[in-house]
């Protein structure tokens, strides 16, 4: 499965710097990853919903470490072109 198509929201708010959209092979998208923020460094949150007591549970996931890598990698590697894009 190959990542085909990203695009970069982004937004102004205290942690989370953008929203992303992701296709795989022309025919799968996943929308609103969140781009976040973190202690030391940007990471990519998976779209989730809260649950009834409260929690978070994502909708969907790599089942991988390999494939969440590969994500993240490419969403940051946008967003940084995106982010550059817009500074120019």
């Amino acid at each position: 499965m190959e990542i085909t198509d990203i695009k970069i929201f982004p937004v102004n708010e205290k942690r989370i710097k953008a929203y992303a959209s992701i296709v795989f092979d022309d025919c799968f998208i996943i929308r609103d990853l969140k781009i976040i923020n973190g202690d030391n460094k940007l990471f990519v949150a998976m779209p989730s919903k809260k649950m009834k007591d409260g929690t978070y549970r994502d909708t969907v996931h790599p089942l991988n470490n390999e494939t969440r890598q590969k994500i993240e990698s490419n969403v940051l590697q946008a967003y940084e072109k995106e982010i550059n894009k817009k500074s120019k």
